[in-house]
Formats: structure tokens, sequence, C-alpha cells
């Protein structure tokens, strides 16, 4: 039983391997090896910085099309954070609009620079540190799991979804309900970061190791 965190340049991969670790005895490995990533029996795809590098590195590593071809098929469970959700949607406004794995239909859209809360004050962009999560659609992950928890996040761009069916998590930023979980099948992805969430991300992570769909 093999976890393999696919390392394409682009994540904080050491930290969310540290957390599987934490979480099970399954065996953590990141890698880049075609032949090891095929043959994992859970992948996990991280993402970290601007999703054109993303993609870029992800194409270069010449590993995109084993990955696209592991989203056909669907053998697998595959757990994707930060921009390792929003690389699975068609599109992104980032660096003036960069086109993504389209593994779920929908878009990543930019936060507004001049996003205010309800009292008329200036909000940050990027939208960082902990903010509540309200599930959406019951899922294997979410078991354990409050409604309302809260999750670390860091980014300046959010999934909007098309399915109301794809979405499983929302986190309300300046009135903008962004989708921070979403998939379908064997894949479930996060905007935010388990390995950095404490108690609720490590219980997500011990349930994507549990998780039999």
């Amino acid at each position: 039983m093999t976890i393999a965190v696919i390392d394409y340049g682009m994540g904080n991969l050491h930290s969310v391997a540290k957390a599987l670790e934490h979480v099970t005895h399954e065996h953590v490995v990141i890698t880049r090896d075609p032949r090891v990533i095929a043959g994992a029996t859970r992948l996990v795809l991280p993402g970290q910085g601007a999703i054109r590098d993303c993609m870029g590195e992800l194409e270069r590593t010449e590993l995109k099309g084993l990955v696209l071809e592991l989203l056909a098929v669907q053998s697998k469970p595959l757990l994707g954070i930060c921009v390792g959700q929003q690389m699975l949607m068609e599109s992104s406004e980032e660096n003036g609009g960069t086109s993504c794995l389209g593994f779920l239909p929908g878009r990543v859209r930019y936060f507004d620079q001049h996003l205010r809360d309800e009292h008329g004050q200036r909000l940050k962009v990027p939208h960082m540190g902990w903010n509540q999560v309200w599930q959406r659609n019951d899922h294997s992950l979410w078991e354990g799991i409050e409604d309302g928890s809260r999750f670390y996040f860091v980014h300046s761009y959010y999934v909007e979804a098309e399915r109301d069916a794809d979405i499983f998590g929302i986190t309300r930023y300046a009135g903008i309900d962004a989708h921070v979980a979403t998939g379908r099948e064997t894949v479930f992805a996060v905007q935010f970061h388990p390995e950095k969430s404490a108690t609720s991300g490590l219980r997500l992570l011990e349930n994507f190791v549990n998780w039999a769909p």
C-alpha cells in the first residue's frame, strides 16, 4: 500500500508527506516516477504558487498526461490540495487566463483587490489564515469533522464550480461563497491546507487514507 505525493516541482511536499505519515502506517513517498505514481494505491496532487507555473511544471516533468489518464480512469483515490484543487478545473483567471486540467466544469476566479467587509473595512488579498468551512453534500472525508470547522488558507484565487453535485465545502469571504472542497467519484480536492489545519486537517487526511470510494 503506497500513497504517492506527486512531485512536479511545486507544492508543500514534505509537510504534506509528514502529515500523512502521522495518520497512517501506509508507505508515503514523494515521487515523480511515473511507474511509482501509476502503481500507488492513493495519490496526492499538491500545488503552491502561480497556477501557470504549476501547469507548466506538470508539463515539463511529463506528468500531465499521466495525471489526465489517472483522472479519466479514476481507479484510485486522489486528493488535490491548494493549487492542486484549482488545477482540476477548466480554466483560471490567473496570469491573464490559464488552461487547467478540465476534470471538473468551472473556473478559478480572483478575489477583487477592493473587497470590504460588512463594516466597510478593506479585506486583505490573499485570503490568509483560519476560516470556517461549511459542508455541502455528504462525503466520507467529512466524517468526524464538525460542520463549520476551521481550516488554514492562503489564496488569492478561488474555485467556482458549475455543478452543485461537485461542491462539498464552501468558505465565505467578503460575501463570496468560495467552493473550497470539490470532487467527483474517486477525486476530492480542497483549497485549504489540511497539513496545516491542526486536528480537523489531520482527520481529513486520515479519512482520505481510509476512503473506499
